[in-house]
């Protein structure tokens, strides 16, 4: 079974960027997609960016699209969520999650991913 741990998270100002990583261990995730997910307080976990095996396909939410990015390194073993522009909204506790998802299914369907990190918080001051 695959395992993933998310790290990068912190406190940062409104208009910077932070990276984020989700390493994965147990198991190569080659031939996984990968999801971002966030989750802030009172509401529901909302997938955000993923990227397909191979990285053929990505999926970016209206949320994020342009501002952030996700790229994977198959040799390490893990996927890193770029963000930049941040601000107050997006603030969460931000998960990594995988699974094999083959092309023909969207990336951006949650009940796809079944491996997930613990999450790493995500706090943007103005």
């Amino acid at each position: 079974q695959v395992r993933f741990v998310e790290s990068g998270g912190g406190l940062v100002q409104a208009g910077t960027s932070l990276t984020l990583s989700c390493a994965a261990s147990g198991r190569t995730i080659e031939n996984f997609a990968v999801g971002w997910f966030r989750q802030a307080p009172g509401k529901e976990r909302e997938i955000i960016i993923a990227i397909s095996w191979a990285g053929y396909n990505k999926f970016h939410s209206n949320a994020v699209s342009g501002r952030f990015t996700i790229s994977r390194d198959d040799a390490k073993n893990t996927v890193d969520l770029q963000m930049s522009s941040l601000n107050p909204n997006d603030t969460a506790v931000y998960y990594c999650a995988g699974a094999r998802i083959p092309y023909s299914i969207p990336l951006d369907d949650p009940e796809q991913y079944s491996d997930w990190g613990p999450g790493t918080q995500v706090t943007v001051s103005v």
